[in-house]
């Protein structure tokens, strides 16, 4: 924190692809939001939305939604969380609690949510607000840095993968072994599937068995539909990878009535053939992030099982390195920002 202890410092876009440490005053909650000391937040592909100017935001906005940090403020109304207790927020703002969606129990999909770090800001700070219905609880065993990227790329790949329709013991295929996807391994792993790993290139072999994957499978020499088969066929395929094309060519790998569930944000359609999804059954199908809850869930679940980030820490003010540094394809495979003592 700074020396006046009515600002704290942040770093914000202030125009498309630029970000500036700043000193920002401190204010207190409003009714239903809680003010938190951020201790760590994860630098995630996403916040390229904030800073590249994707989304219609008002500059300055401070980017970042894998935040971990301790509750030193809570605004009216604000009940089952308490000061000094250790939240994390993740992309996902808070719920409203009255629209359609969230009337039928689907947070997610709330009509009336806010983005982290992009209508709000987020966690490249010392301080952020936060709504209190978007909240997830840290578990005491875990650590601030471990937990910030298990919010959004750990919450990701542990939702759609306990929500699939696979069973204990069928195969599970992760595609791409990059920031979603090393979890991705690792929870399919644990949760009891045979797991077949799918990237480019024979170096990723080892990291994939490292990671708990059976089989590996190098699409850049194989042809990735004829090698699942050869498996069995996947019950479902974790789309990490944000290429339309690489997505087309797991769905021939699938078994009838098998799922692909594309987690990797790309401009790229994907192409599929319809005889390719009539024969057999099959599907492809979005996932987006989780609720609150199955927050909560994540982190208990990679605390036992002892899923973790593969994670290099950097300080606040190197924010804008870390940013660059994660879109270069570099960081292997989480880039996690750090707040001082």
């Amino acid at each position: 924190m700074s020396h006046a202890s009515h600002t704290y410092r942040a770093v914000q876009a202030v125009s498309p692809g630029k970000l500036e440490l700043a000193e920002k005053p401190l204010t207190d909650p409003r009714p239903g939001y809680v003010r938190i000391r951020v201790e760590a937040c994860g630098v995630c592909h996403s916040d390229a939305a904030t800073v590249e100017g994707q989304f219609p935001i008002a500059w300055p906005r401070v980017p970042g939604h894998e935040a971990v940090g301790r509750i030193d403020a809570l605004g009216e109304g604000v009940e089952g969380w308490a000061v000094g207790q250790r939240v994390g927020v993740g992309f996902l703002g808070g719920s409203c609690g009255h629209c359609g969606p969230c009337r039928g129990g689907d947070q997610v999909n709330c009509r009336n949510q806010e983005f982290t770090g992009v209508h709000l800001d987020g966690g490249y700070a010392e301080v952020m607000i936060a709504k209190a219905s978007g909240l997830m609880s840290i578990p005491d065993d875990l650590g601030s840095v471990d937990a910030a990227p298990l919010l959004c790329a750990g919450l990701t790949t542990f939702s759609a993968l306990r929500n699939s329709t696979a069973k204990a013991g069928e195969l599970v295929a992760v595609l791409g072994i990059g920031g979603l996807g090393h979890l991705g391994v690792q929870y399919a792993r644990h949760m009891g599937f045979e797991v077949a790993a799918i990237a480019r290139g024979e170096d990723k072999a080892a990291l994939a068995k490292q990671l708990g994957a059976h089989h590996y499978i190098d699409s850049s020499i194989t042809d990735v539909g004829q090698a699942l088969q050869a498996l069995g066929g996947a019950a479902v395929v974790l789309a990490t990878a944000s290429a339309g094309r690489a997505v087309a060519d797991v769905i021939k790998g699938l078994r009838p009535r098998g799922h692909v569930i594309a987690l990797g944000v790309t401009p790229d359609p994907i192409e599929v053939a319809s005889t390719d999804l009539l024969f057999g059954n099959r599907c492809v199908e979005g996932a987006m992030t989780g609720d609150p809850a199955t927050g909560d869930a994540t982190l208990k679940f990679s605390s036992l099982a002892g899923v973790a980030a593969m994670i290099e820490c950097m300080p606040l003010e190197q924010a804008a390195q870390a940013y660059a540094r994660m879109m270069s394809g570099k960081a292997r495979f989480r880039i996690v920002l750090t707040m001082g003592a």
